[in-house]
């Protein structure tokens, strides 16, 4: 809800480039200004969203660099999870506070029908994942699909805690979250080589480069990545099919 304040204050500092995270945040920066630069980064498709005119040419004042090169991932990831829990029919959504989560849980909605799975989506609010972990107790869910959105990223330990203490198999966005306790992921190589190819769009536009005319650069490769310290934390197995497809295995 803060974010409209926080774009004019941004705008207003007159910066060379602004980089902006998630739709909603590009929303309110390009509210504010369409001169300043914007490099938009995030989980959503910037032309349907008409946020671009096309990825090879942007037009305005924005670049970017996305995370799916085809929808948000989210179906797929209902996909794997539903390959690593077989038996398990119903499924936790956790999702955030955001409207503009709206297009993944359309992907999960569709996904859910052509797989044959039910789906429970329980939102945070305010930052309190207890409360949401134990609705998907009361639920009886047996797996749980992560929403990708930068607070759930900010929050992952707290995430990863309850996964593990509710002995629940999660599948997150990034294998940054994985390394970190969280049990499988599916999505580009991982925060740290996304924000380099920022920095490297930050470079050519402080060179003179016209970010609307810079390509909204997608995703070169999608990895899986399967923590086993986790899964052996809750008493799951992965199922070998899914291991053999891992591009990362944390042993």
């Amino acid at each position: 809800a803060r974010l409209p304040v926080l774009a004019r204050e941004l705008i207003q500092r007159k910066p060379d480039v602004a980089i902006a995270v998630g739709e909603a945040a590009t929303r309110a920066v390009r509210s504010v200004s369409d001169t300043v630069p914007l490099i938009i980064f995030g989980n959503f498709d910037p032309v349907s969203a008409g946020l671009a005119q096309s990825l090879a040419r942007p037009g305005r004042n924005t670049t970017g660099i996305m995370i799916s090169s085809e929808g948000t991932l989210a179906g797929k990831k209902l996909e794997l999870l539903k390959e690593a829990v077989p038996g398990r029919q119903r499924v936790g959504v956790l999702t955030p506070d955001d409207p503009a989560i709206r297009t993944q849980l359309e992907e999960i909605r569709r996904a859910a029908a052509a797989l044959g799975v039910e789906v429970l989506f329980v939102e945070v609010r305010d930052g309190h994942y207890e409360p949401a972990f134990a609705e998907f107790a009361r639920g009886r869910v047996g797996a749980v699909l992560v929403a990708a959105h930068t607070f759930f990223v900010r929050d992952r330990r707290a995430i990863i805690d309850l996964a593990r203490s509710t002995r629940l198999p999660a599948i997150y966005e990034w294998p940054d979250q994985v390394r970190d306790g969280g049990l499988m992921s599916y999505g580009p190589p991982g925060l740290d080589a996304m924000w380099r190819r920022i920095a490297e769009y930050v470079d050519r536009i402080l060179k003179g480069a016209q970010a609307g005319d810079l390509p909204i650069e997608l995703p070169f490769r999608l990895e899986l990545a399967i923590n086993l310290q986790s899964a052996r934390a809750i008493g799951f197995t992965v199922p070998p099919v899914l291991l053999a497809r891992a591009t990362e295995i944390i042993d």
